[in-house]
């Protein structure tokens, strides 16, 4: 059985510790950031035995910067069809990135951007990089806890009115707070493998069940992408890859055949006009003062990410 992980603010540092229970038990090794923890094979090998009670833990994001996040989109057939897209899956496996300036903790309330109106959530499964990779490397399910390290929740948090009209994806998902983690990074043994591509997870928005799916409805599964990202670029440990979000987005968009007449009839201006227009009346959106829930569990419970609880603000003050 795996670590659960947790990073918690002490005094003016930040802190790591083993999760047993409701208690956390803190470690003696003390890194900055998490790609150096990784990187130190006796990290976890010594840490208190009194633990202090998780409730009373200010939880920081287990993965920290620098770090690279890079995101997959369209990985569940569920987001396919609500985006406008085909439920099948795509011939390419969708990639982007977002900046580590997005990365807040578990309980950090995201902050609205001004102007931002179509905030949008996106529950997704983070994996954490745990070894380098420099190279082309055949990944599979029998070796991915060699370059795994651990689990851990994400959201990628989306402003849909810059995102869509502006066909920017890094600027829609990279202002700050957007990318809340946490609050357990789950440190993988080999035998919890199966687990990982078997998780259960969910968003609630104010108590309302908004997204609710299993891992094992990816498009793309951890390890196929893993080897796909070897060819391309190098990752090294402390690494975030976001694995895509289920349907249940705020975001509706126009089928393919609508979106092929509207190219047909109208300029690509009054197309995003009408995006936004529409979008605006949608309820689902984010407003100030909503709250987010998120988890991740396996069946048996072993695998249990913890539960994310963050709250929308608007800059610069308070809902």
């Amino acid at each position: 059985m795996g670590s659960p992980l947790v990073r918690f603010a002490k005094d003016s540092r930040a802190a790591w510790g083993v999760l047993e229970g409701d208690a956390v038990h803190e470690l003696t090794a003390s890194h900055e950031s998490l790609g150096r923890l990784l990187e130190d094979p006796s990290a976890l090998d010594s840490y208190g035995v009194d633990g202090r009670p998780l409730a009373e833990l200010e939880l920081l994001s287990p993965v920290t910067a620098p770090c690279q996040i890079v995101c997959q989109g369209l990985n569940y057939s569920s987001h396919r069809q609500e985006a406008g897209q085909q439920q099948a899956r795509a011939p390419f496996n969708m990639i982007f990135s977002k900046p580590a300036s997005t990365l807040s903790g578990p309980d950090q309330d995201v902050v609205r951007p001004p102007g931002v109106k179509l905030l949008d959530y996106e529950l997704e499964l983070g994996l954490v990089v745990g070894r380098s990779i420099t190279g082309p490397t055949e990944i599979t399910n029998d070796n991915l806890h060699e370059y795994v390290a651990g689990v851990v929740l994400t959201n990628d948090v989306s402003a849909r009115d810059v995102q869509i009209p502006q066909q920017q994806w890094f600027k829609g998902k990279g202002y700050r707070t957007f990318c809340p983690t946490g609050p357990v990074l789950y440190l993988l043994e080999e035998g919890d493998v199966p687990r990982v591509l078997d998780l259960d997870v969910e968003l609630r928005v104010n108590g309302e069940l908004r997204q609710k799916a299993n891992t094992s409805q990816l498009l793309y599964g951890p390890a196929e992408t893993l080897t796909e990202l070897s060819g391309l670029m190098d990752l090294h440990p402390g690494d975030l890859v976001q694995t895509g979000t289920p349907g249940g987005v705020a975001l509706k968009a126009p089928s393919a055949a609508q979106q092929r007449i509207a190219r047909a009839l109208f300029s690509e201006k009054k197309i995003f006009e009408m995006f936004v227009e529409r979008q605006a009346s949608n309820p689902d959106y984010l407003k100030d003062g909503d709250v987010m829930e998120l988890r991740a569990t396996s069946s048996d419970g072993v695998v249990d990410l913890g539960v994310m609880r963050t709250r929308v603000v608007p800059e610069g003050g308070s809902p």
